[in-house]
């Protein structure tokens, strides 16, 4: 092996379960898409949840310290991601004409899309420069299906739409599919809609 050679791609070999975590401003209901949910520990019962510092929901979730992590099924369809990926709970009120449940912490479940939901409340923060990790206590448990998890890979397969470019060479993000169409990603580019970095992305060729 190569020392000191890092290949950004082989943390995609990483396997991530996809998520839509839930929170409330104390005006409005919130959420967003996300891949980084793992437990931490079984006694006591832990969670972590890493969350960028722009999406809205880190912001609410630092000031209400509750949360909950709705675990998407592989019958979950695009409109979600549409939904809680590409759209800012900061001008945008996601929940807005939807009837929704709520667990017994108040906040919003989405039974249809999901097969288990997680309550949770913040014990402790950690500051990861770009992104925070919040370590919860679970306060409630359930599971709604046996339908398969949602998974990244199911998700890239089957559920998120091929990048359409007419461009023969482009970089679609990994994260939320978002194309750039250029021969070069710039090294310091941001996704404009999910807020990752050039490592998130992955050249394509038509």
């Amino acid at each position: 092996m190569t020392q000191g050679k890092i290949d950004t791609s082989a943390l995609f070999k990483i396997g991530y379960g996809l998520y839509v975590v839930t929170c409330h401003d104390g005006i409005k209901d919130n959420g967003l898409i996300l891949n980084s949910v793992i437990q931490l520990t079984s006694s006591p019962l832990q969670v972590g949840v890493v969350i960028n510092k722009q999406n809205y929901s880190h912001d609410v979730i630092l000031e209400s310290g509750e949360m909950n992590v709705n675990c998407l099924s592989v019958e979950a369809p695009f409109k979600v991601f549409e939904a809680f990926g590409f759209k800012s709970g900061r001008d945008t009120d996601k929940f807005e004409g939807c009837s929704v449940k709520r667990s017994d912490n108040g906040l919003v479940v989405l039974p249809k899309v999901i097969n288990g939901f997680i309550s949770l409340k913040v014990k402790s923060y950690t500051d990861l420069q770009t992104h925070g990790m919040f370590v919860c206590e679970v306060t409630e448990a359930q599971v709604v299906s046996d339908v398969e998890s949602m998974t990244y890979a199911y998700y890239h397969a089957n559920v998120k739409p091929k990048p359409e470019s007419d461009k023969k060479r482009g970089y679609v993000c990994t994260v939320c599919g978002y194309v750039y169409e250029g021969d070069e990603l710039p090294d310091d580019y941001v996704c404009p809609v999910c807020y990752h970095g050039a490592d998130a992305f992955e050249p394509f060729e038509r």
